[in-house]
């Protein structure tokens, strides 16, 4: 069996690692299944495109998410 991690980056998104099935808020599966598959989850709620990261956590006008 595979396991599943998941790694908070410090002012960053969590990395999910191993075959977890992430899901949007309708349901819908963005991610996961495959045991090679890295997910990178939004931390800042600033994303345009939730629940994967954009990189929006690094615009100077974004407070980071706290560790």
């Amino acid at each position: 069996m595979v396991d599943v991690t998941i790694k908070v980056r410090l002012d960053g998104p969590y990395k999910v690692s191993g075959p977890a099935i992430v899901r949007d808020a309708d349901g819908t599966a963005v991610s996961g299944g495959d045991p090679e598959e890295v997910a990178i989850l939004c931390r800042c709620g600033r994303s345009a495109t939730p629940p994967t990261c954009d990189l929006s956590h690094r615009r100077p006008d974004v407070d980071h998410a706290p560790r």
